[in-house]
């Protein structure tokens, strides 16, 4: 057999099927992508945005996607960039807050104290409520947006902690003093999270101490009313809010 014949039968007439069958599942891909974007509902278009704002964020510190909440929210491009960003250790949370009480002037307001856990700022009861009850007064709300305005700074866990003194309680509403301790800390907490719109609220949680966690002795007016508070805890560098 010559050489032109053999050559002549090896060259194949089917190689376009394997173009077509290719060429037809890229189509298919390119279609199916086009249909799970139009299915793409506005939550996980925000999610997948906001995974993009916080790599690029990262990379560069500038913003490309601008995607805020209702007013009086935290944008969500701030939210990814706090949940990319790691807890802040307890001598740096309390320089912050430090410089934050001066700058505000709510140094006769707001104690500021550390524990093992992180850093608290201390309110007393007739700052935010009147006695007995777990109702926001409007004049702490002030105090309160300040203080939510440097929480939303931080990405550290936030804990609320209700306080009484040892008091019995003497109205209708709570059985004890732990009922109205927690109550007053989730007051706290829904005004930051629901009233404020603070973002990440996984990260806040409330809890009642009752009568039992006092910082003075009960045994006068004035040391009681030093045990009527609500303690805000930044948690820092991942610390369980009930190591204390």
């Amino acid at each position: 057999m010559s050489r032109k014949k053999r050559v002549h039968e090896e060259i194949r007439t089917d190689a376009w099927q394997e173009i077509f069958s290719d060429t037809m599942t890229l189509l298919l891909t390119f279609f199916v992508l086009l249909y799970s974007i139009s299915m793409m509902n506005a939550s996980k278009f925000k999610q997948n945005a906001i995974s993009l704002q916080a790599i690029l964020n990262s990379e560069s510190g500038k913003s490309v996607v601008d995607l805020s909440a209702k007013s009086g929210g935290a944008s969500l491009v701030r939210q990814a960039q706090l949940a990319a960003t790691p807890n802040i250790n307890t001598e740096d949370i309390y320089k912050k807050v430090q410089s934050f009480i001066k700058d505000k002037k709510l140094g006769t307001t707001v104690v500021i104290k550390t524990d093992n856990r992180g850093v608290i700022l201390q309110l007393r009861e007739n700052i935010i409520f009147t006695s007995g009850k777990a109702d926001i007064l409007d004049k702490s709300k002030p105090v309160l947006n300040s203080i939510n305005a440097l929480i939303s700074t931080l990405p550290n866990d936030i804990v609320i902690e209700g306080h009484t003194d040892n008091v019995p309680i003497g109205n209708t509403n709570y059985k004890n003093n732990w009922q109205l301790s927690s109550d007053r800390a989730l007051s706290v907490l829904e005004y930051f999270v629901a009233s404020k719109g603070e973002g990440h609220p996984e990260r806040f949680s409330s809890v009642a101490y009752g009568q039992y966690k006092p910082i003075a002795a009960n045994s006068n007016d004035k040391s009681r009313a030093l045990n009527r508070r609500v303690n805000i805890l930044i948690v820092a560098n991942g610390k369980e809010a009930n190591t204390k």
